[in-house]
């Protein structure tokens, strides 16, 4: 047998149709006899061909799959609910990369599901479009110039009903894991009880003794001797005169 005969394509073995097994307790004479009759008789019926190629099995077809997690990745983050729609933070995302901004708006909403906080977002705000213009050149080559703009991209997402130390916690997660190119600005909201003045009464003894003890180190840095020339100054005759 000649050398090119040995070689065939791989997708013609691909493409082979898988041939159904016989029986092991038949004669072969028997199985021969019965499956030429059977294709003498049976009519022409239209089946979906099996490859090799293929999974029949569902079970194997769910061993290959890709797992939930990175499933997950290709999928819109998921949101918690909201119960009263009380802002609790907004944080506005800047970049002047669009790809960069929409990965960070996914990270932060994603991060912020698995923390419990209900996310909405991410909402488009106007850009913001900064021009300069510079000569080229000086004297009478004024009018060579050259024109500069930077497009800033903005997107907020705003947590609603969610406790300040979590939203902190969030704010925080972020900040450690924050992606290039990406600034980051946000506004909270502390809520408390109405009896604010019985609250501050209570926690003024604790901000005395703490105003006490930085006023005791003010001044401590000046030399005692400028002190001392005033005192002189002050009770002088000279000085008595003048005034």
């Amino acid at each position: 047998m000649s050398k090119p005969n040995l070689l065939r394509p791989m997708r013609q073995v691909l493409s082979r149709p898988v041939v159904a097994a016989q029986s092991r307790y038949l004669l072969p004479g028997l199985a021969s006899t019965r499956s030429q009759a059977s294709l003498a008789d049976a009519k022409p019926v239209a089946t979906s061909t099996q490859y090799t190629n293929e999974l029949p099995d569902p079970k194997d077809a769910d061993e290959v799959r890709l797992p939930r997690a990175v499933q997950a990745l290709y999928l819109q983050p998921l949101r918690r609910e909201v119960e009263y729609g009380v802002p609790s933070c907004d944080l506005q995302l800047r970049s002047y990369s669009i790809p960069n901004l929409e990965f960070f708006c996914d990270f932060a909403l994603r991060a912020a599901y698995f923390l419990g906080l209900p996310a909405f977002g991410p909402v488009p705000l106007p850009k913001i479009t900064e021009r300069w213009t510079v000569p080229r050149s000086h004297f009478i080559f004024k009018k060579s110039q050259e024109n500069f703009e930077r497009i800033t991209r903005r997107r907020l997402i705003q947590i609603r009903d969610g406790h300040p130390e979590t939203v902190q916690v969030w704010l925080a997660f972020l900040q450690k894991h924050a992606y290039y190119g990406i600034g980051m600005k946000a506004n909270m909201w502390e809520y408390a009880s109405l009896d604010t003045g019985k609250q501050m009464d209570s926690e003024l003894p604790s901000m005395q003794k703490s105003i006490d003890e930085k006023m005791e180190l003010l001044g401590q840095s000046k030399v005692l001797g400028t002190v001392e020339k005033v005192k002189e100054l002050l009770e002088s005759e000279r000085f008595k005169h003048t005034a």
